[in-house]
């Protein structure tokens, strides 16, 4: 037989794109259109429904960037159509080619109740099946004309307050058309025999019986009567559609989904618009449809649909207590995971899951976190924690250097704690269920010959509407289909069940899942991440003094609602594209500003607690929020500090620059303003490698080959401008506790003003930069070049720390050239060490050398600043204050110590009487990381510990306060039988801790 593959197949694909597609909607009839532009934001349903509207037309032009309009359509059906099924089908000027990621609608009937929304895939709604004809209809459609910014270029259309006035789209079609199933079947049928053949081998006499069946399918269309042609059409393809699926074929366990972003290319009131209209679609879709199963993660999205649209709220709430709306994922949104603090973490796992069991009475097993960008080793841990079993992500496929060796596995936290693992073999977490898709989740799939299954999550996401009936029809023809894998519309723990019970002893992996890409998200949009570092440290304080005052001032009472609120706003803006950086100027602009208002809402409630604890007084108390002991002030406690025994001195250098000593550490700064000597004196030993120098500010090129607010490649060390000119250096005023160095620098078009500070007693160098940033695609840069030989570094994360190897020996570890961690940053060889500390930064680098002295010189660098153009053209433009701080001598308990120091500042007051901390630890090895008030209102109070030396360890706490009882619990501050070794005994609980655990104790208040 004669190869005639590319003829048959290009008449396929012309004819179903020319002839049939266009026959699924025969005979039409026009609606007619009026329009109101709503000004400014958008307004709410009972005003754009009684809007003074105007005629309009299809072919007009309408919506500016971020605008709305209100379409008005009225008409009848023709009595013609009697007996018909028939729909209106809208088309607001969609781009087909992006199946979201640009205008949509959500319609409503005239009394206001939500209908479903438009999207380029979904741009029908049901009129009636079957009508009778003469029907009248009248709908209303909320249209957003938002932007299309996914073509990675420098605009300003990211933010209403730049973007033009100018309309973006065009209305299509606006009519009545009749539907005709027969011709809608044939489509699918087509589709599926299409995309199953040309994904089969050319060798498989399965794909030549799907082309000799296509060809006679496509004979006996009449192009001329495509309507009264189909099904003698679907005759010619029952028999391929009907043969069986091969006895060894993959499973695929197919989940509705949507992947929405709670911002990005779109600012956050956008988000609450665009759950409503997928959640429309969705309850519409599982009426007609009630094998449909649909998963949906994040609280905070549901949450907004329950504020804003109760009636499609109350339509979820029907679906998820039939099964059909699923909510998954436990956590409030889905969060970055790199970057956000321990407390915070835990926090979206008890707000996100006691959202939906207060909601839905639903105990979400899964953690479902398809696209951020890398997973902490210290997650798996915390999910086993929230009462959580299993764990999905996607993202990890992006990486560019290596292929993650396993799409089915156990995962390995710091701690030790497992987690089964699934990482689709798909590849997306948008799948639409084409033969091609299946086909590369089958092939892709790396657990072959022990497992058999995988997930798919399928929809359209980020307002391209969700699943949509012709997924369905996919999944239904290849349930069971011959050269498919076996496709099984079904719950996600339903999968995780199935694929546990087949695969138990998977493979394990061990650490973190390290995203080989979107390295720069851990420095864009430094204020947005310094807002988050903030806040969760002013979070910290408002409940320690808020505890401490609720249980020992019987008037102060201890503010529930107003610090779940602020709990929320922030774990809201730890999303994976806000915290990151990588959102448009509006989402950044409005984070700023929340930021802020955040701060002064918490400000209040730490003064106010603290006032009530001290009383009105004239004795100068030092309050110390941080969970360590300072200048003699307890930890948790307030007291007058004490004086160090050895006061600053200050010595010139006869080259220039002065030597700061405390009589722990002794400081040279030259004449440039760089560190050229940093003694541990206590060690007798030299921080700085020789001839290198410490607070070395470096600028780099930063011009990614993609994704620039995401992206960091490697290329960028290529080329470096350190910067040792000043245009200033003096010492500030100096007196017994604390000297000051002032060093101003300008480089580009930016300035800097550093203030290197060496205090009394303080067993660290600070360093405040002040950075009036102007540059663009650049990336700012300090180094401290240690003389330490250190095979690996400690990089912290939440409640813990993760060590990852200086050297490149592999294409690991060579790719992880840019890394994460949060207060801190720990490089040490038996006997000695030091750390790099931060208030606010996130990306570092770390980096060694062997010098001709035969000497390691292991470098450690901070990330500062970055300047990318997209998606937001001025990231990062403007002032900057930036504190961090080099800690010579310091172990890890050390670097725990100092690192909660810089981001827990004390905090001076006048008042009348010390305040006793509430609880007490004479084990700085177990770190008391938060106390709270349970969340139940019942007094109790809620200690959260972890052990942070990775060691094991054991602690005597002492509450100052008659305890009841003391029980261990999970994140939810529910009662847990195991997960702790603890005993109370008169008033002292004794506590032992596995290296890294995290312990949650839950203290009775006694009489």
């Amino acid at each position: 037989m004669h190869d005639d593959r590319a003829i048959v197949e290009a008449r396929l694909r012309r004819v179903l794109q020319e002839r049939i597609r266009p026959a699924v909607h025969s005979s039409t009839a026009p609606l007619t259109l009026e329009r109101w532009e709503a000004p400014g934001e958008p307004v709410p349903v009972a005003q754009g429904l009684a809007a003074p509207y105007q005629p309009g037309r299809v072919g007009q032009e309408w919506g500016p960037a971020w605008g709305t309009t209100w379409f008005r359509l009225t008409g009848t059906v023709p009595e013609a159509w009697a007996g018909r099924t028939v729909e209106a089908v809208l088309d607001l000027g969609f781009d087909r080619q992006l199946p979201g990621f640009q205008c949509e609608g959500l319609v409503y009937r005239p009394d206001g109740e939500a209908v479903k929304g438009l999207h380029p895939h979904n741009d029908w709604v049901r009129i009636g099946s079957p009508v009778r004809g003469g029907e009248s209809v009248e709908l209303y459609v909320e249209a957003a004309s938002n932007p299309i910014l996914v073509d990675h270029h420098p605009t300003d259309e990211g933010d209403r307050l730049t973007a033009s006035d100018q309309p973006l789209y065009r209305l299509r079609r606006m009519e009545l058309a009749v539907w005709e199933p027969q011709v809608w079947e044939l489509v699918r049928d087509l589709e599926v025999v299409e995309s199953l053949m040309t994904h089969l081998p050319t060798e498989d006499a399965r794909r030549w019986e799907l082309l000799r069946a296509a060809e006679r399918a496509l004979d006996a269309v009449d192009l001329t009567d495509v309507v009264g042609s189909a099904p003698a059409a679907r005759e010619q393809l029952a028999e391929v559609l009907s043969a069986p699926a091969r006895a060894s074929a993959h499973r695929i366990s197919a989940v509705g989904h949507a992947h929405i972003d709670s911002a990005w290319l779109w600012p956050l009131r956008e988000t609450v618009r665009k759950v409503a209209r997928t959640a429309s679609n969705v309850v519409n879709l599982m009426d007609e449809h009630p094998e449909f199963r649909f998963a949906m993660s994040q609280a905070q999205q549901l949450a907004w649909i329950k504020e804003h649209r109760p009636e499609v709220y109350a339509r979820v709430k029907k679906k998820v207590a039939e099964g059909q709306f699923v909510p998954v994922g436990g956590m409030w949104v889905e969060s970055d995971t790199n970057m956000v603090g321990g407390e915070a973490m835990a926090r979206q796992f008890l707000y996100g899951k006691r959202f939906f069991l207060e909601e839905f009475g639903v105990e979400t097993r899964e953690v479902w976190l398809p696209d951020s960008f890398g997973y902490t080793a210290a997650l798996p841990q915390l999910v086993r924690l929230s009462g959580s079993d299993w764990f999905l992500t996607q993202k990890i496929s992006w990486s560019q250097t290596n292929k993650f060796p396993h799409h089915t596995f156990w995962w390995e936290g710091i701690d030790g704690t497992r987690v089964f693992t699934h990482f689709p073999p798909i590849d997306t977490y948008n799948s639409e269920l084409t033969g091609g898709e299946l086909a590369h989740a089958a092939r892709n799939y790396q657990e072959k010959g022990a497992g058999s299954r995988s997930l798919a999550p399928f929809g359209h996401g980020d307002g391209g509407g969700g699943p949509t009936r012709e997924m369905l029809a996919r999944a239904a023809r290849t349930a069971d289909l011959e050269g498919s894998p076996r496709v099984e519309i079904e719950r996600p723990d339903a999968f995780f069940t199935k694929a546990h019970a087949e695969y138990p002893d998977a493979p394990v992996w061990a650490g973190e899942l390290y995203l080989e890409l979107h390295r720069g998200t851990y420095t864009s949009q430094a204020k947005t991440k310094q807002g988050n570092r903030h806040s969760e440290s002013l979070l910290r304080e408002a409940e320690l003094w808020a505890s401490t005052a609720a249980v020992r001032v019987p008037e102060y009472s201890y503010p529930y609602e107003r610090l779940e609120e602020l709990w929320k706003t922030v774990l809201l803006h730890q999303f994976h594209d806000i915290l990151p950086g990588s959102s448009i100027a509006w989402v950044h602009r409005e984070a700023r500003e929340t930021y802020a208002r955040v701060r002064a809402e918490l400000e209040e409630l730490i003064d106010s607690a603290q006032r009530a604890l001290a009383g009105e007084g004239d004795r100068r108390l030092v309050f110390n929020g941080a969970p360590h002991q300072r200048d003699g002030v307890p930890a948790g406690g307030a007291a007058p500090a004490v004086p160090a025994d050895t006061p600053v001195t200050v010595t010139e250098r006869a080259d220039g620059g002065w030597r700061l000593d405390n009589g722990l550490l002794s400081v040279e700064v030259d004449h440039r303003g760089l560190l050229t000597s940093v003694v541990d004196l206590r060690a007798d030993r030299e921080a700085l490698a020789p001839g290198r120098y410490g607070n070395l500010l470096q600028v780099h090129p930063d011009f990614p080959n993609m994704w620039d607010a995401w992206d960091l490649d490697a290329f960028y060390r290529h080329q470096v401008t350190d910067l040792t000119e000043v245009t200033s250096l003096e010492l500030a005023p100096a007196d017994r506790e604390a000297a000051t160095v002032v060093v101003r620098r300008a480089f580009g078009d930016s300035t800097v003003e550093q203030r290197i500070t060496l205090r009394a007693g303080a067993v660290r160098v600070d360093l405040d930069a002040e950075v009036d940033w102007r540059e663009t695609e650049r990336i700012l840069k300090a180094a401290f070049p240690l003389d330490v030989k250190a095979e690996r570094s400690a990089s912290e994360t939440q409640f813990g720390h993760v060590y990852r190897p200086t050297h490149t020996n592999t294409s690991w570890e060579a790719a992880k050239f840019e890394i994460c961690a949060h207060r801190w940053v720990q490089v040490e060889e038996p006997g000695w060490g030091a750390a790099v500390l931060n208030d606010s930064t996130y990306g570092h680098d770390v980096t060694r050398d062997v010098r001709p002295d035969g000497g390691q010189t292991t470098t450690v660098r901070l990330s500062l600043l970055r300047a990318p153009r997209y998606p937001d053209p001025e990231t990062d433009q403007g002032t900057h204050l930036l504190r961090y701080a080099l800690a010579p001598g310091a172990r890890l308990v050390d670097a725990v110590r100092e690192g909660h120091q810089v981001n827990l500042p004390p905090r001076v007051l006048l008042g009348a009487r010390d305040v006793a901390p509430l609880v007490t630890s004479d084990n700085d090895q177990v770190v008391v990381e938060a106390v709270k008030l349970a969340e139940d209102r019942s007094g109790d109070v809620v200690l959260r510990l972890y052990e942070c030396r990775g060691g094991r360890a054991s602690a005597t706490l002492t509450p100052n306060f008659p305890v009841a009882s003391a029980r261990v619990t999970d994140l939810l501050e529910r009662p847990v039988e195991e997960g702790g070794d603890v005993a109370l005994d008169e008033g002292q609980l004794t506590v032992r801790l596995r290296p890294f655990q995290i312990l949650t104790l839950r203290l009775a208040v006694g009489d």
